[in-house]
């Protein structure tokens, strides 16, 4: 089993990470500005990258043992609104 994501996986990813990067940008900039930067900052996105970002990649990768092909896709991409959703809320309340 290999990390190969494709069609509109590799899309779905790229916005995910996209959002985290954002959201991760903007907190550091916050934290940066009031002059309260620590290390749980950075923590936080290495565990969420563990927490959100991997279970993705084993769903991509499941697809292989799903007979049907939508199952899995499916829950991929419900999975990757979720994140996406996830971190547009958190930059809204951060702005």
């Amino acid at each position: 089993m290999t990390f190969a994501l494709t069609d509109w996986m590799l899309y779905s990813m790229w916005v995910v990470m996209g959002a985290m990067g954002l959201n991760f940008l903007v907190g550091l900039y916050q934290s940066l500005k009031d002059g309260a930067f620590s290390s749980d900052l950075i923590t936080k996105y290495l565990s969420d990258l563990v927490m959100f970002v991997l279970p993705l990649f084993m769903l991509s990768n499941m697809t292989v043992f799903d007979s049907t092909g939508w199952i899995m896709e499916t829950a991929y991409y419900i999975g990757a609104f979720g994140v996406v959703v996830k971190y547009l809320m958190d930059l809204k309340g951060k702005l």
